[in-house]
């Protein structure tokens, strides 16, 4: 499965590319294209910042954090290869958002944005910023419900010492 996963971060990192190869060359910069009439259009901006173009000129420290996030990710991607496949598929796909964004970020030195949703404001983004979000959202999903749980079934009851002492109680009997 941990190859599986890689594949699956090389995939979302050459789907993000090529779409933003297309906008590109298809969609002057600051134009627009309507994808589904007053939901969702193509629109070609640069975005030199992080999400709602926080972080703007940092382009360091964007450059840099994704690098320490995908090396942690790979590594406990690849510690724990055996482990959940939900776990896997999360941190692929933050792993191939983080890769899309960073080729970008340096070859430009700002990333193209392309998605903009019509029916409400909201920033400008692409699909690498869908498989961060939607990988890290699973990966949230797995820590509290999955493995939270192992951890919680793994613990002794808050009564085992009361417990263990009736027992000893009762053999004595």
């Amino acid at each position: 499965m941990f190859i599986i996963s890689l594949i699956i971060a090389v995939v979302s990192v050459i789907a993000d590319q090529l779409i933003k190869y297309i906008v590109n060359n298809s969609i002057e910069l600051n134009g627009s294209v309507s994808f589904i009439p007053h939901v969702l259009s193509l629109t070609h901006i640069r975005n030199k910042g992080a999400a709602w173009s926080i972080m703007e000129g940092q382009t360091w420290f964007l450059v840099l954090m994704p690098i320490v996030v995908i090396g942690i990710a790979l590594v406990y991607m690849y510690k724990n290869r055996d482990g959940s496949k939900l776990m896997l598929v999360s941190l692929s796909l933050v792993m191939g958002g983080g890769v899309g964004n960073l080729i970008d970020r340096v070859r430009m030195h700002e990333v193209i944005d392309y998605l903009k949703c019509e029916l409400f404001s909201f920033p400008i983004f692409n699909l690498a910023d869908i498989c961060v979000v939607v990988g890290a959202a699973m990966f949230c999903f797995y820590m509290i419900f999955v493995e939270g749980r192992k951890t919680a079934s793994e613990q002794p009851s808050g009564n085992a010492p009361a417990a263990a002492a009736a027992e000893e109680k009762a053999d004595e009997r």
